[in-house]
């Protein structure tokens, strides 16, 4: 292997876009497929796959590193159809593992392939169940950080808000992120995504996805971090707490993390997910 989150993938979407993607191999178990949040490319999870023997994969959404970006809205159903089409690339059972706004992503795509998926790993997610998230603040703190991040793009100095994220991951992953992360097209990505966040955590409050018979475990950040202080923090890590017990699934606490849990908490990640392995085998 010369990548440390392994050699290049092209994943087919059914209306023939191409989204590229990486596969590590492994000892033969499920497969670990990530989802990243707002925006996020396959980089932010170099150091759970480094945790992880078996087989996992790792991709960039339309218009995120190095997948061409997609025509029209990007409502997450949208999303979530192209991470079916990844699991429809991929042979036997699989582990989908999401953060942030991948949390909601993958909770979709596990209910429209529920004889694939047998396990479920949100990592510090975005939840329609946290009344704060619909509130007046969140939505300004949101278009702020839209227009800061885009202006910081537009001067090339985008990455310097990611130092810390940046110099924790192997070096393959940092460069890939640095210069695949931090570009003008990776905001345009943002707004599009962010565009109906609201409209779609509604929707889910309103229809919850089916996850019946898929584990499921929760993971929150135990810090406050940026953007999220003390009340935010405490808000969103109940209603992950209230998530994990409606799906009979675990709610675990990442330490030595924020927000940001991927890259502070790598471990323990990674011990979620090969506890739906177990529960595959």
């Amino acid at each position: 292997m010369t990548h440390s989150q392994g050699e290049p993938h092209i994943v087919s979407t059914r209306d023939g876009r191409h989204l590229h993607a990486q596969r590590r191999e492994g000892p033969a178990t499920a497969t670990a497929v990530f989802e990243s949040g707002l925006a996020a490319n396959r980089s932010y999870w170099a150091l759970v796959q480094q945790h992880l023997a078996g087989p996992s994969i790792v991709y960039d959404r339309s218009g995120l590193g190095r997948s061409a970006p997609a025509t029209g809205p990007r409502r997450l159903r949208d999303l979530a159809e192209d991470l079916v089409d990844v699991i429809d690339a991929i042979p036997g059972e699989i582990v989908l593992v999401g953060h942030s706004w991948g949390g909601p992503i993958t909770r979709l795509a596990a209910a429209r392939r529920r004889d694939r998926v047998v396990g479920l790993v949100l990592v510090d997610p975005s939840d329609e169940g946290c009344d704060l998230v619909f509130g007046r603040p969140a939505r300004i703190a949101e278009a702020v950080g839209q227009i800061g991040s885009a202006a910081l793009a537009r001067l090339g100095l985008l990455a310097t808000a990611y130092r810390s994220t940046l110099g924790a991951l192997p070096e393959d992953a940092r460069q890939d992120m640095r210069t695949e992360g931090f570009t003008v097209a990776t905001t345009k990505t943002r707004k599009a995504e962010l565009a109906a966040v609201v409209a779609d955590l509604r929707s889910l409050r309103e229809t919850p996805p089916d996850l019946g018979g898929i584990g499921v475990t929760v993971i929150s950040g135990a810090l406050n971090s940026a953007g999220m202080g003390a009340k935010v923090r405490a808000a969103v890590t109940e209603a992950h707490r209230a998530s994990a017990a409606r799906a009979g699934g675990r709610h675990v606490l990442a330490p030595n993390s924020g927000h940001m849990v991927p890259v502070t908490d790598p471990a323990l990640v990674a011990d979620e997910v090969r506890r739906h392995f177990t529960r595959s085998l």
